[in-house]
C-alpha cells in the first residue's frame, strides 16, 4: 500500500507512505516522451512523492490531454476545516502541466511560469473523489498554454485554471 492512514487515538492518526527515488525518477522521464512517461504513471511504474503524498494519480492520457483523479482525505485538510486551495493548486498544475508534457519528446522539459485559478467551490471529504481534466491550448517552440477543470464525485465544478509553461529545447 503506498497512501496508508491509521488511528492512533480518537485524536491523532498516522500516515505512512511509499515512493520511488525521485531523481531515478526523473532520469526515466527525461528519457522518454512526455505521453509515455504519464503512461508509466498510470500503470504505477513510477511513484513519485508528490503523487504518493497528496493521493493524486493520472488515470487517462492522451495527446494534449490528461486526466487526474484525487482523493481528499484528512491529512489535506487546513485549520479552518476545510481541504487546503494547495491539495487543489496541486492537482491543477499536474493537470495543467501534463498536458503540455504529453505533447513533448524525449529530452524536452518544461517548467511552469505561471497559473491563474479561480477557486468554486470548496472542498472537503464529501466532496469524493475529485477529477481534474487537463488540456493544451497552445504549444510553440518556446512556450505553452493550457487549462484545467476540477471536479467533484458529482461532476460538480470547483475549481478552473490556466497556465504558461517555458518549454526546453536541447540546443541544436
Amino acid at each position: 500500500m503506498l497512501h496508508d492512514i491509521r488511528t492512533v487515538d480518537r485524536n491523532t492518526r498516522e500516515l505512512r507512505l511509499t515512493w520511488q527515488d525521485p531523481l531515478a525518477t526523473a532520469a526515466l522521464v527525461r528519457e522518454s516522451s512526455g505521453i509515455e512517461a504519464l503512461r508509466m504513471l498510470i500503470d504505477r511504474r513510477l511513484l513519485p512523492p508528490i503523487m504518493v503524498l497528496l493521493n493524486i494519480w493520472p488515470i487517462e492520457v492522451d495527446d494534449g490531454r490528461i486526466v487526474f483523479e484525487g482523493e481528499p482525505g484528512e491529512e489535506h485538510y487546513n485549520p479552518i476545516g476545510s481541504i487546503h486551495g494547495g491539495f487543489a493548486m496541486s492537482i491543477l498544475d499536474s493537470a495543467l502541466g501534463c498536458a503540455i508534457h504529453t505533447k513533448l519528446p524525449a529530452g524536452v522539459g518544461y517548467a511552469t511560469t505561471d497559473v491563474q485559478t479561480r477557486f468554486i467551490r470548496g472542498i472537503s471529504l464529501e466532496s469524493g473523489r475529485v477529477r481534474c481534466e487537463g488540456n493544451v491550448i497552445h504549444i510553440g517552440r518556446t512556450t505553452a498554454v493550457s487549462e484545467a477543470r476540477l471536479t467533484d464525485a458529482s461532476g460538480r465544478l470547483l475549481a478552473t485554471a490556466t497556465t504558461a509553461c517555458a518549454i526546453f529545447r536541447p540546443a541544436a
